[in-house]
């Protein structure tokens, strides 16, 4: 009897280990898979170096490969899914130039022609500095900052000369008021990702309702390829949208994916 149960024991093991490696990730040699992704790319297959692209970015968020597989879509003539990346990549980076540039390029080549609205001056200027960087970045610099506030005050504190105090007091005042900038920046611009959701429209056209729900009154039209931002998601079908102008409504759940 013993001998049965230990049996039944090293057999339910055995079918537990096998069920988990069965279910485990696949893991991939990354760097193999990026160079033979570049190399696809570079001579024109854009077909597999978006594939092997896709492979990459199931195993890890990378500024690079979001680009380039941007860049595989575009050239592949499929600018909804192009936008998308490249919204993708410049969240990982708001700075990088080269993205923002293509971002702007696929936008062209979708249809919707969405003039945004008027923004009060100090809510454009304070957007557009803290997406200036990233995360990280402002991170770094309100800790280099911090550091310099410390030297300075040390300075103040102990100088040997009155015009060095006096120059590491207003520093270390300039550059604790500069770190808390930062922070504010950094923290600002986490708030946005973390709070306010957005997705790129996949579908050839969704007819935008008033109402979620199929007989609800028809508002307007959007193309695939056209960034929308979610304002209630709490719908099992539907979500509500606001596109740049201010247009409001619903739309089905399944016609967009969420950058």
């Amino acid at each position: 009897m013993y001998r049965h149960t230990i049996y039944n024991i090293i057999l339910l093991l055995t079918l537990a280990i096998t069920a988990t490696a069965a279910h485990t990730p696949q893991t991939i040699d990354a760097d193999a898979v990026k160079k033979q992704a570049d190399s696809a790319y570079t001579a024109r297959r854009y077909s597999q170096a978006r594939d092997k692209y896709l492979q990459l970015v199931r195993h890890g968020k990378s500024l690079s490969v979001y680009y380039n597989l941007a860049c595989s879509y575009y050239r592949l003539e499929d600018y909804p899914n192009s936008v998308l990346w490249f919204e993708r990549a410049s969240r990982l980076d708001p700075s990088d130039d080269d993205v923002r540039h293509n971002l702007d390029m696929a936008r062209s080549k979708t249809i919707d022609r969405i003039v945004p609205r008027h923004r009060i001056f100090f809510v454009s200027a304070w957007n557009s500095l803290t997406h200036f960087t990233t995360i990280t970045r402002w991170a770094q610099a309100a800790i280099s900052l911090f550091a310099i506030a410390l030297l300075m005050a040390a300075l103040y504190l102990f100088g040997p000369d009155i015009r060095l105090r006096k120059a590491g007091f207003f520093t270390s005042i300039s550059a604790t008021l500069l770190c808390i900038l930062c922070n504010l920046c950094a923290y600002s611009q986490r708030y946005d990702n973390n709070h306010h959701s957005a997705g790129i429209l996949m579908s050839p056209s969704v007819t935008v309702k008033s109402t979620p729900e199929k007989t609800g009154k028809s508002l307007f039209v959007l193309h695939h390829g056209t960034r929308v931002e979610i304002q209630d998601d709490s719908m099992k079908d539907w979500v509500e949208i606001t596109i740049a102008d201010g247009k409001t409504g619903w739309i089905p759940r399944n016609t967009y994916q969420e950058i």
